[in-house]
């Protein structure tokens, strides 16, 4: 669905609360009462770890508790369902990220359509993963490996954090664009992948980067690219993917959604307020820590960017053959 149709909804249905709701009032008194910010992953993941910071600057900001509930499974699907089914007032929020927009045309008996259903709030952050090998694997940049694997087709075992996971899909989007064969191994997550990675039981991960930055420094694995388009702060001695595969980008996005129908002037006040949680050099350096860059803009920016990414997802899931039902 393109833009400016989702943007007529979010209009239109901020217009029908309008006589429940003044604009000005719920502007100026919200929140009055706790808010959470529903998670679909489970507590202490880098997902986890930045809808915390945002919610602690929310809270410190707007004078009420912003609560993290954790609803991991399916994709993100549970909690996205759990959003969608509240009231659209306010005081549930959403996690919204990479698992949506992959889950989007991954599964095909939602029970809700992601883009109709929740409003985009605003984003936060752009977080790179990083391509590690098992020390076994006898190629040190990403040109090599791909003449590598082309050598030896099918030899080759990629680690994913299961099925329609960010890792999957960014892997294939790599063989997508290099036509190399690589075998997929799903685990779940990315402890259990890391762990036979060093053992040399698979060669390949494309990791988040806080599961892999510390193996890569102690040189238990080998980094060979981010996947973001540019190099990462937290890795800046690794090279993008884009260097050796140019057009490939892959990101672990983060950022803040809401039901469909939740107040425009409510939607906007957030958006003002994570925003200027970005701007917070605190804020940036945490996000940094984590292997990741800022993404401030309107709520239209982040929807914008939200249908980007589903599209861009469907192509590869498609590619692949990847289904989740």
């Amino acid at each position: 669905m393109k833009l400016p149709r989702r943007k007529f909804l979010q209009l239109a249905a901020g217009a029908a609360a309008l006589p429940i709701l003044p604009p000005i009032a719920t502007a100026q008194t919200y929140p009055t009462r706790p808010v959470r910010i529903i998670v679909g992953y489970a507590a202490g993941g880098q997902v986890d770890i930045v809808a915390r910071l945002i919610g602690h600057w929310l809270s410190e900001r707007l004078g009420q508790q912003f609560v993290i509930e954790n609803r991991p499974g399916a994709g993100t699907n549970i909690a996205t369902e759990a959003c969608v089914r509240a009231p659209a007032d306010g005081y549930t929020l959403l996690s919204v990220g990479t698992a949506q927009a992959i889950s989007a045309t991954l599964y095909n008996k939602l029970s809700f359509h992601f883009i109709r259903d929740i409003t985009p709030v605003a984003g936060i952050a752009v977080m790179s993963s990083v391509m590690v090998l098992s020390p076994s694997v006898p190629t040190r940049t990403v040109a090599e490996f791909i003449a590598y694997a082309k050598a030896n087709p099918g030899k080759l075992s990629m680690a994913t954090g299961g099925v329609g996971s960010p890792s999957h899909v960014f892997g294939e989007l790599f063989k997508m664009m290099t036509g190399v064969d690589m075998v997929l191994v799903p685990y779940r997550g990315a402890a259990l992948a890391l762990t036979d990675l060093f053992a040399g039981q698979v060669q390949v991960y494309f990791s988040p980067t806080p599961a892999a930055i510390e193996y890569i420094r102690a040189g238990k694995l080998r980094a060979l690219a981010v996947t973001t388009a540019a190099r990462s702060a937290a890795l800046p001695d690794v090279a993008s993917m884009a260097e050796s595969v140019p057009g490939y980008e892959a990101s672990i996005w983060q950022g803040i959604g809401a039901p469909r129908a939740t107040p425009t002037e409510i939607v906007e006040k957030l958006n003002r307020e994570i925003n200027a949680g970005l701007a917070d050099s605190k804020m940036k350096a945490r996000l940094a820590d984590l292997g990741g860059t800022v993404l401030p803009g309107s709520p239209g920016d982040l929807g914008k960017f939200i249908a980007d990414e589903i599209e861009k997802w469907a192509k590869v899931v498609k590619f692949a053959g990847i289904n989740a039902d």
